[in-house]
């Protein structure tokens, strides 16, 4: 299994629409036959400071997400919300 969690920091004045955007990938994400889990948090002490936890069966479950329309469209539109680059962190258990 392969654990992600990718922190996403959000200029605050686009908090709400990144929240409408991230609601397209989450459960298209969610049924997609190699996902464990897939769910957005937002730090309960700095508004607009997110992470995606999410759990893949394995690696090849990862390549097909990437390639998936849910998921390009997601980052493709990505960069206009955030206040700086996104933080990547992969552990395999």
């Amino acid at each position: 299994m392969i654990i992600i969690h990718a922190y996403i920091n959000v200029k605050l004045e686009m908090r709400k629409a990144f929240l409408d955007h991230a609601k397209n990938i989450i459960p298209a994400s969610q049924n997609e036959e190699g996902n464990i889990s897939y769910n957005l948090y937002e730090d309960t002490r700095e508004e607009a400071a997110f992470v995606f936890l999410e759990k893949w069966k394995d690696q090849t479950a990862i390549e097909i997400h990437e390639d998936t329309v849910h998921f390009k469209q997601f980052i493709g539109e990505l960069d206009s919300f955030l206040r700086e680059p996104i933080h990547v962190d992969k552990y395999e258990v």
